[in-house]
C-alpha cells in the first residue's frame, strides 16, 4: 500500500456520497489549494529578512525562514504515531512494529555510524517517495469518492506521481542538494560513494533529457488512456485532476527550476499541511477520547489544540537541538524512519479491519 491508497470505508453514508474525502471546505484548506498557497509563500517571502538575515542559534546559522519549515517538517513527521500508537485498533495489530522496530532503529544507530550515515541517506530518498505516493493516495480517495474502481488507473497514478516528484529533482536544480548527502558515507570510510554527487552532476544533462523524453511519452500515454476511459463511461474527478494537475507544477517549477531559492519550503510546507489535516480528520475522535474530552462542549477545538501545540514543540525541539548529539540525532531520524515506515501501511491496516 501506499500513504493513503486504502481509506476509511466506514465514514458515514453521506461522506461516502461526496466526491471529496472531508468536506468541500475541509479539503480545499488542507488537501486542493496547499500546493499553490505553498507557491504563494516561496515567493513572498522571497528576498524578505525573513529568508535572508541568518542568525545563530544552537551553534548554526538560519534563517527564520528554514527555521520555522525545519519545525513544521518535524512536527508533521512525528504526528504520524497518533496514527500508529494512539489508535488502540492499529497499535494492537502491529505492536512489534510500533514497539520493536523503533528501538532497534535508535540502537543501531546509536551503536554504529554506518546506521547513522544511511538512516540519514535513507531519509532523503525515502521522502521523496512517501510524499508522491501521498498525493497518490489522495488522488485514489477521490477517484472512488467519485464512484469510480478505486483499483481502475491506479498503477498509472502510482507512475504518474513518482514521476512528478522525482523527475524534476533528479533532472533539476535541487538534484545536487539532495544527493550531496552521499558525502555522509566519507565519515565511515566508504568513498567509492561519496563520488554519487560527482557522477550525477556529470550526467545530469542526458537524465534530464532522459527524464523529460520519457515523461513526456508517459504523460501522452497517461491522457490518451485517460480519455478513453472516459469515453466508456469512467467519471472524471475533478478534485483528483485539480490535486494532480497543480502539485506535478508545484514540483517541476520548485524542485526544477527552485524559482526564489525556496524549492524546500514549497514543496515540503505543502506536504506537512496536508499530512496535518489527513491526521486529524482520520484521527480526531481518537485524540479526543485519549484526551477524555468527549464530555466537554469544545472537546474536538481542545484536542486539535493539544494536537497542534504537541507536535510543534517536538518539531521546535527536534530541529534547535538534533545537531547537539548523537542521541537526538538518532532520535529524530528514527521518529522520521518510522513516518515514512507506517505511513506505508497503516491504512492497509485499517483497511483490513472493515
Amino acid at each position: 500500500m501506499t500513504t493513503l491508497d486504502a481509506t476509511r470505508p466506514a465514514e458515514s453514508a453521506k461522506q461516502a456520497r461526496s466526491v471529496y474525502i472531508a468536506g468541500p471546505v475541509y479539503d480545499w484548506v488542507f488537501f486542493l489549494l496547499p500546493p499553490i498557497v505553498s507557491v504563494l509563500v516561496g515567493a513572498l517571502v522571497s528576498g524578505t529578512w525573513i529568508a535572508t538575515d541568518r542568525f545563530w542559534l544552537a551553534g548554526k546559522r538560519v534563517t527564520w525562514s528554514t527555521l520555522l519549515l525545519g519545525i513544521v517538517v518535524n512536527a508533521h513527521l512525528v504526528a504520524v504515531f497518533v496514527r500508529s500508537h494512539l489508535n488502540p485498533d492499529v497499535f494492537s495489530r502491529h505492536k512489534i512494529r510500533f514497539v520493536v522496530v523503533p528501538i532497534a532503529a535508535f540502537a543501531a544507530m546509536m551503536t554504529s555510524m554506518w546506521a547513522v550515515v544511511i538512516a540519514t541517506v535513507l531519509v532523503t530518498f525515502w521522502d521523496v517517495y512517501h510524499s508522491a505516493l501521498q498525493t497518490f493516495g489522495l488522488g485514489r480517495i477521490y477517484e472512488r469518492n467519485q464512484g469510480n474502481d478505486p483499483t481502475t488507473l491506479r498503477r498509472l497514478d502510482l507512475g504518474l506521481n513518482l514521476l512528478l516528484y522525482a523527475g524534476p529533482i533528479v533532472s533539476g536544480a535541487t538534484m545536487l542538494a539532495h544527493f550531496q548527502k552521499f558525502e555522509l558515507f566519507e565519515d565511515v570510510g566508504a568513498l567509492f560513494l561519496t563520488e554519487i554527487p560527482t557522477a550525477m552532476s556529470a550526467h545530469q544533462r542526458p537524465i534530464a533529457w532522459a527524464v523529460i523524453v520519457g515523461g513526456g511519452l508517459f504523460l501522452v500515454y497517461y491522457v490518451v488512456t485517460y480519455v478513453r476511459l472516459a469515453r466508456r463511461g469512467h467519471v472524471v474527478s475533478f478534485p483528483k485532476v485539480f490535486l494532480l494537475a497543480t502539485t506535478g507544477l508545484c514540483s517541476i517549477w520548485a524542485w526544477g527550476w527552485n524559482p526564489f531559492g525556496q524549492a524546500f519550503l514549497i514543496m515540503n510546507l505543502f506536504h506537512a499541511v496536508q499530512y496535518f489535516g489527513l491526521v486529524w480528520w482520520s484521527e480526531r475522535r481518537v485524540l479526543v477520547q485519549r484526551l477524555r474530552l468527549q464530555q466537554f462542549r469544545h472537546g474536538a477545538p481542545l484536542a486539535a489544540a493539544v494536537f497542534a501545540c504537541v507536535t510543534l514543540a517536538y518539531g521546535a525541539v527536534a530541529e534547535i537541538t538534533s545537531d547537539g548529539s548523537r542521541a537526538l540525532w538518532s532520535l529524530v531520524q528514527t521518529v522520521a524512519l518510522m513516518h515514512f515506515f507506517y505511513d506505508g501501511f497503516v491504512w492497509s491496516v485499517r483497511k483490513r479491519q472493515i
